[in-house]
């Protein structure tokens, strides 16, 4: 069902890439509007992060194996990573091509170029609350990056809008100067979707390197077994994110005088406790230590 949901979002998602890069590069060229062609060729680039996206999950959803014993869950965090990259050079792109704009001749503005970016606007809006929503309630790293780049999508159309708009209201009252602002929003824009890149990508990269899940989770985690009235002490309490899964390794102390299936038995209880409270843990590998009430 969390497979399938995953998937229909993603395949939403590229099928409206492919759909917008094909009517802003086609608008942009039939009436000339450099900024509806640098919006499409941007679009062009998202369906290479959302193709990318799709893949990583394919194998992120893949059950652990004899080579990967702990699952593929970082395959999306990586595919994650990948589109943060595109993110960035796709901000550069439309940074540069909004400065070089300043320095040229504007553009004359066309009502069809202005109705394209307000559609892309609305739909990549749309796009962004559906796939985010469904990306958090999956905690699907390569669905959520996704969202973040139908964000940039709805920054970039902000942009093409207000640019197309100024440029028609100037043509109208006679303001040459207006259409110059497209470039000036698109500096903006490249700004805000660099930032929006840099920081998917840090989170991305994080749990790459195998960062630790909040103090908050660990400590909801140590509430969970202290809970158990067999454990005596919390030796090492850890947690890493694997993909959109969560991994735990613990060593607890519990009387040394227990037997191997009364401490088979504990460690079953927690990890079911733990697992029936927080749906996103995966695995709970316990160690036990033996511990003495006159060792305290």
């Amino acid at each position: 069902m969390k497979n399938t949901a995953s998937m229909l979002a993603i395949w939403i998602s590229l099928a409206s890439n492919i759909v917008l890069t094909a009517i802003k590069i086609i608008v942009g060229l039939l009436f000339n509007s450099q900024v509806l062609i640098a919006d499409g060729i941007h679009n062009a680039g998202d369906v290479i992060a959302t193709a990318t996206a799709y893949s990583s999950m394919r194998v992120s959803s893949k059950p652990a194996d004899v080579d990967h014993p702990y699952g593929h869950g970082k395959a999306e965090v990586l595919g994650a990573f990948i589109v943060a990259i595109i993110l960035a050079g796709a901000a550069l792109y439309i940074g540069y091509h909004s400065i070089h704009a300043l320095f040229e001749p504007a553009g004359e503005a066309h009502v069809i170029a202005f109705i394209a970016a307000v559609i892309s606007l609305i739909w990549k809006q749309v796009l962004y609350v559906y796939t985010m929503r469904v990306g958090r309630k999956m905690n699907s790293k390569g669905l959520i990056a996704t969202a973040y780049d139908h964000l940039a999508d709805v920054y970039a159309s902000i942009a093409a809008s207000v640019g197309i708009g100024l440029a028609l209201l100037g043509d109208h009252f006679g303001y040459g100067f207006l259409a110059y602002g497209d470039p000036v929003a698109g500096i903006i824009v490249s700004i805000l979707v660099l930032k929006l890149a840099y920081e998917m990508g840090q989170d991305s990269f994080g749990i790459l390197m195998e960062r630790s899940v909040s103090s908050t989770q660990i400590e909801q985690y140590a509430s969970l077994i202290r809970s158990v009235p067999e454990i005596k002490r919390i030796d090492r309490l850890r947690a890493r994110e694997h993909g959109h899964y969560i991994l735990i390794d613990a060593r607890l102390g519990v009387s040394g005088t227990l037997t191997i299936q009364e401490g088979h038995d504990i460690i079953r209880g927690i990890k079911h406790k733990i697992q029936s409270a927080h749906s996103d843990v995966d695995e709970v590998l316990v160690h036990l230590n033996p511990w003495y009430k006159e060792s305290t």
